[in-house]
């Protein structure tokens, strides 16, 4: 047996020595230069991290090393262009280069999973001495996905959303990175961006990394931070003149060929020469960062940049993302908010009702539908004593027209609703070609009375039918199916889930009240409305605003606003006939299918059937026609079952008079 003898004395003067000794200097790009090392799945350029190919980012990284006095590094830039990979550097070169507490903050606890699992582990198996801090063992408290701690216990990462206040208190933390700060929301216990910021409140040398995409304005959180900071921005020399200047979107998107976008190119305001994707790498090279508000330097720095400043993204890409998206509103958000890292200014409130009223009295003929409009869908907004209704009749290039606006009187529950429901997802209507056209997707609000307007749904086909249910906020994604729900009675899960949807009401309403103040008939996004429309459907449709809220605690939201004693029903029904258009695939369908509805529905021989007065007639008293017979229920489609409960007058899911 062996006996192995610690010499004391060393091991103390060892200790000593490590803690008298001064830090070397933190350097977090050469650090990233030796340790980081990505893999084909994370990064464009596998391989190790290239200085070279980012070099605007060298400056940041010095601003958040403690050689520059300032407290917070804000970054407000596009998405995809490497703004998480400083953040990354900057959270696990601190480990490595100066041990301590870290605080990673992201919207919700699932972003921050996810970030976890998709992009620090991964850096961290990449790296041998990152393997070597936090070595992966399993059991182990001190290693899980929300929590990482050095082998040494020097140091740890803890790693949560801002929506969990309870995780956003009790602890102190040195440095910390807020992730994707535009897409925070007031949790129960008020700003979470104050919240986090107080984490670091007993540190004077802390270090604030506040990083995202921005949004939209008024309300977006990087925005304001930019704005707070040194704002400073890219400056480069002109190849060809040496003229120093910012490399703005504007410029590039008025040099932007149509009919060739790898030809796209900035001009010079100097020279007028054209300054290429193949010049850009010299001039980052030599690209220096210039503040517009020098006085917050020390406190508070500030950057800004977007994909033209990226290797990331080519020219081409930036001409063909524009092209796509100009002409529609939320496809247009986007564009500057990924592309060009820069909010978009939302319309907040609609032309007035008298603007529209004169464009209608010029408009179409109620109940028809125009040349041009070749997809028709309809929302229904359910009240308690009523229903209303809108037909909207979209085209290829991202107009609409208003077909109808009605209204059933009577609950959801009511037989006669039933009636005019079914006659209304039945309903055809003469297109300016002749040919008759019916709905192709109907959405009704399933928000109050969900289970009552599942109970009328079923008996449908899910893809003529979608229940809908709006919620607020900028970044929701357009249409997303509901999650699971269950019954708070049984606890099973509730089963109108596979026709369920949410869409984002916020956008919907500003993306239309931009597009409401277009004025030419051909300009995408146009909305044209039917002579005949009375003032009331105005009103409805222009009565909310986007205002500013005040919360407790001195705290601000933006959010949408009807005054008392005001109806929007022809607002909702508008927007929930843009959710079914959004699910019968109007924003994507390829030109094939385009093509085939236009060969069907307007180029087609007149239907020789003239029953539009009678259709009329219908409509003119809030009732839709009855149905056109409709084609029998597929093999297997189980939404034509039997209603679990059956208003008056049915039976079997059906009409009596249809048995």
């Amino acid at each position: 047996m062996s006996i192995h003898l610690a010499n004391a004395r060393y091991l103390g003067e060892r200790i000593l020595a490590e803690v008298l000794n001064p830090p070397p200097p933190i350097d977090y790009e050469a650090w990233a230069v030796r340790n980081i090392n990505f893999s084909q799945r994370e990064s464009p350029f596998p391989g190790p991290y290239n200085a070279d190919r980012f070099r605007p980012f060298a400056e940041i990284f010095r601003a958040l090393g403690p050689s520059d006095p300032c407290r917070i590094v804000t970054l407000c830039c596009g998405a995809q262009i490497g703004k998480t990979v400083i953040a990354t550097v900057f959270c696990l070169g601190s480990q490595d280069l100066d041990p301590s507490d870290f605080l990673y903050v992201h919207p919700t606890e699932d972003n921050a999973r996810r970030w976890s699992k998709l992009k620090l582990a991964p850096m961290i198996r990449g790296s041998r001495r990152l393997r070597e801090i936090f070595p992966e063992k399993s059991r182990d408290g001190s290693d899980s996905v929300l929590f990482k701690e050095r082998d040494d216990q020097r140091g740890s990462i803890l790693i949560t959303g801002a929506n969990s206040p309870v995780s956003l208190s009790q602890v102190s933390m040195p440095r910390q990175v807020q992730d994707d700060l535009s897409k925070w929301v007031t949790n129960p216990a008020g700003d979470p961006e104050g919240q986090a910021d107080s984490r670091s409140s007993a540190f004077d040398f802390a270090k604030i990394l506040k990083i995202s995409t921005p949004l939209v304005l008024p309300g977006c959180r990087i925005t304001r931070a930019f704005e707070e900071g040194s704002q400073e921005r890219l400056h480069v020399a002109c190849p060809h003149c040496g003229h120093d200047q910012t490399l703005e979107i504007e410029n590039f998107l008025a040099g932007v060929d149509e009919a060739h976008p790898e030809r796209s190119a900035f001009a010079c305001p100097e020279c007028g020469a054209l300054i290429e994707e193949h010049h850009r790498t010299a001039m980052l090279r030599e690209a220096r960062w210039v503040a517009s508000n020098p006085t917050m330097a020390r406190y508070h720095r500030s950057f800004a940049f977007w994909a033209a400043h990226s290797p990331l993204k080519s020219f081409e890409f930036i001409a063909r993302s524009w092209l796509t998206a100009r002409g529609e509103p939320d496809s247009e958000k986007t564009f500057y908010n990924d592309v060009a890292g820069r909010a978009y200014q939302v319309k907040g409130e609609a032309p007035p009702a008298k603007e529209l009223r004169d464009r209608a009295a010029a408009g179409h003929t109620r109940g028809t539908i125009p040349q041009g409009g070749l997809i028709v869908t309809a929302g229904v907004d359910v009240n308690g004593e009523w229903l209303n209704w809108q037909v909207v009749a979209w085209t290829r290039d991202h107009r609409r027209f208003v077909v109808d606006y009605g209204r059933l009187d009577g609950a959801i529950t009511d037989a006669k609703v039933w009636d005019g429901l079914d006659a209304l997802l039945g309903s055809q209507w003469r297109h300016a070609s002749g040919r008759r056209v019916g709905l192709d997707m109907l959405a009704i609000d399933g928000n109050a009375w969900t289970e009552d307007v599942w109970t009328w749904a079923r008996r449908h086909p899910t893809s003529k039918v979608m229940m809908v249910r709006g919620v607020d906020g900028d970044d929701k994604p357009l249409l997303a199916r509901v999650r699971k729900e269950r019954s708070r009675r049984t606890g099973k899960i509730l089963a109108y889930q596979r026709r369920f949807y949410n869409f984002a009401t916020s956008i919907l309403k500003w993306s239309l009240y931009r597009n409401l103040a277009r004025q030419d008939p051909l300009q995408a996004g146009y909305v044209g409305f039917p002579a005949g429309l009375d003032d009331r459907y105005f009103d409805e449709l222009t009565a909310e605003k986007r205002i500013e809220k005040r919360l407790k605690g001195g705290l601000t939201s933006f959010g949408w606003d009807l005054p008392s004693g005001e109806r929007n029903e022809a607002l909702d029904t508008m927007i929930q006939a843009e959710a079914a258009a959004i699910k019968f695939g109007v924003r994507d369908l390829p030109p094939a299918l385009w093509d085939r509805l236009e060969s069907e529905r307007a180029t087609a021989p007149p239907d020789q059937q003239l029953d539009f007065e009678d259709l009329s007639a219908a409509l003119a008293v809030g009732t839709p026609p009855a149905p056109a017979p409709g084609p029998p229920p597929e093999p297997g489609d189980t939404t034509q079952s039997t209603p679990t409960r059956t208003p008056a007058g049915f039976v079997g899911g059906r009409r009596r008079g249809w048995l």
